[in-house]
């Protein structure tokens, strides 16, 4: 067993992983996701919060592998099955890294967020705004498709930059010009969570202000909150460990020493990405939108407080549209058709208690 923090030649994961909590995840991980699917299938909420019995099965499939990994982490020349394990393992916990090994040397750059967890705290917040239609303070058929962009552009900085910082090939210059367009590929995604939580406590100030007092509303706002804290630490956790030596020659003992402490120490990893994840399932496992908020989008709360069923608003689209519309996170092919009474309630204040 090797000395906590004490890199191991040829380990994919530097250290000697440990073998236990892989084990501990995959299980809390699978039971988490057994809940979400039950809770999507009795609430009927698959496109309303769907993406988390996703996300979920591709944890527990990753800490899975991890297990295997856990036994079977030496790079080897002649057998790449534990490189191909360990890149398959990553690839589903981090949801996009990217990996690249060459002549023994391992630059390993992980994602900075869950694009696809952020994807549905985005979604929810666009249908509490559809909930409380007249206290929006943006459309809300539009906050997917604004903070989707937002979060494509982020996704093509980062991607352009482990391109040039990942590639041995590279000159110093662009290696470093990479990584700093990684570092602030990470800063933009920050700035766009607290442009998040802004819009979403403005709109509950609206709430505030015309006396809509609705426990749905207050729960749904809270429970994004504690996500979005949670994603936020995440994020600010792959920031410090990009801001180190982040390159790894796997049979160099001494340029692994010199590695940034979140690499050689699996005990961040285990806080700062497997249990951070963890309780952002499990949050929303107790506080589920479905338990919340209305089925349809097209039942929402009046200016006098009361629930309203308008119109429904049938997607006509076609099916290749809308799986475009999805792949591109809600910018390409959206519903073009929106409630004409949400624009009316807009223009109509209203002071009535709920």
């Amino acid at each position: 067993m090797a000395e906590l923090g004490e890199p191991v030649p040829f380990s994919l994961y530097i250290y000697e992983p440990n073998k236990g909590a892989p084990i501990f995840f995959t299980i809390a991980y699978a039971i988490t996701t057994a809940f979400h699917v039950w809770q999507c299938h009795r609430y009927n909420a698959w496109r309303l919060i769907g993406l988390h019995p996703l996300c979920g099965l591709m944890f527990t499939v990753g800490y899975g592998m991890r297990i295997w990994g856990s036994h079977n982490f030496l790079y080897k020349d002649d057998d790449i099955t534990p490189l191909i394990m360990f890149i398959v393992s990553q690839c589903l916990i981090y949801i996009c890294p990217s990996c690249l090994v060459h002549h023994r040397q391992l630059t390993h750059h992980t994602r900075y967020s869950s694009p696809l967890l952020e994807l549905a705290n985005y979604h929810i917040l666009g249908r509490i705004f559809s909930y409380v239609p007249h206290c929006s303070p943006f459309p809300p058929g539009k906050v997917l498709a604004l903070f989707g962009g937002l979060m494509l552009v982020v996704e093509a900085l980062n991607a352009l930059g482990v391109s040039l910082s990942a590639n041995p090939s590279s000159g110093s210059t662009q290696q470093s010009i990479g990584r700093n367009m990684t570092i602030a590929a990470i800063t933009m995604q920050l700035i766009i969570i607290l442009a998040f939580v802004s819009l979403a406590l403005i709109f509950y100030r609206r709430c505030q202000n015309i006396h809509v007092h609705s426990r749905s509303v207050k729960t749904m706002l809270t429970t994004l909150y504690m996500s979005m804290a949670l994603i936020f630490a995440r994020c600010v956790y792959r920031l410090v460990e990009h801001t180190g030596h982040t390159h790894k020659d796997l049979d160099d003992l001494e340029s692994l020493r010199q590695l940034n402490p979140l690499f050689r120490f699996e005990v961040f990893f285990y806080i700062f990405e497997a249990t951070l994840m963890l309780v952002n399932s499990i949050v929303w496992n107790v506080w589920h939108p479905g338990r919340f908020l209305p089925q349809h989008d097209h039942v929402y709360l009046g200016p006098d407080g009361t629930e309203v069923v308008g119109e429904k608003n049938e997607d006509n689209r076609p099916t290749w549209a809308k799986i475009t519309n999805i792949v591109t996170f809600g910018i390409m092919y959206r519903r073009k058709a929106l409630r004409q009474q949400f624009q009316e309630l807009a223009e109509r204040p209203s002071t009535v208690d709920r």
